[in-house]
């Protein structure tokens, strides 16, 4: 979201923006570290598109993916972040050619997120959540009703529809039961980092519960707790590579 990369560019100075596809790709520091930041857009072809032109026009050495998502898994709240260690597309479906969920000609079902750069990521997120004060204030706490928020590891699904409603949800529990959080571009991200050979990792804090009441006061969720969250986890990150 437009919130997410503003909150990063707040701590990039020296960014510099340049036009490719259409989109603007931020060129600076950030923790000292030579970094390119984007928009990913919306859904799987955008975030496909976005991904491409990273890895092959920038030459990214690694990809960290930021942004919100539904929870699905037991336990995972409003507030709460995961961190992929495997990305599906849930809409994938070319049988009886291929088994439901296998990306054609790849033979995989699930992209599995780097280990190293996960590891990095998980750390950083468990940080920022060990210490919320100091990323939200009182107001976007009690606005959210965020006493605490924890940290997820595992499946996340990616799929070209926004999921809104608790009979979607149940649906997508019921056919894949391990899944924790669902959103629209992650997983093809993922396989456009696989199909390179690039590390590849995924945060997302979870604005929801991807039921009826999803849409409800989204973007200030955004605005207050993703973005801040978002940023505090990156930088983190960045300086335990």
């Amino acid at each position: 979201m437009h919130e997410e990369l503003a909150a990063l560019l707040a701590a990039m100075p020296d960014a510099q923006p340049e036009t490719v596809a259409g989109r603007p790709f931020w060129r600076g520091h950030l923790e000292g570290r030579p970094v390119v930041a984007v928009l990913s857009r919306i859904g799987k072809v955008a975030a496909a598109t976005t991904a491409a032109v990273l890895l092959d026009r920038y030459g990214a050495p690694a990809v960290l993916f930021t942004g919100v998502a539904g929870g699905l898994g037991a336990g995972v709240s409003v507030g709460d972040v995961v961190v992929a260690r495997e990305l599906l597309q849930h809409d994938m479906d070319a049988s009886p050619l291929f088994p439901r969920h296998q990306v054609p000609l790849t033979g995989l079902t699930r992209f599995a997120a780097d280990a190293p750069l996960s590891e990095a990521l998980a750390g950083a997120a468990a940080e920022v959540l060990a210490d919320l004060p100091a990323h939200l204030p009182p107001e976007a706490r009690a606005e959210f009703a965020l006493a605490g928020a924890r940290l997820h590891r595992g499946l996340v699904l990616s799929g070209d529809r926004f999921v809104a409603t608790a009979a979607e949800s149940a649906a997508l529990r019921a056919e894949l039961p391990d899944a924790l959080a669902v959103e629209m571009e992650g997983a093809a991200v993922a396989q456009v980092c696989h199909d390179w050979g690039v590390p590849f990792a995924a945060v997302r804090t979870i604005s929801d519960r991807a039921d009826d009441a999803a849409h409800t006061d989204f973007g200030r969720f955004v605005a207050r707790v993703a973005s801040p969250f978002s940023a505090a986890i990156v930088r983190r990150c960045l300086t335990r590579l």
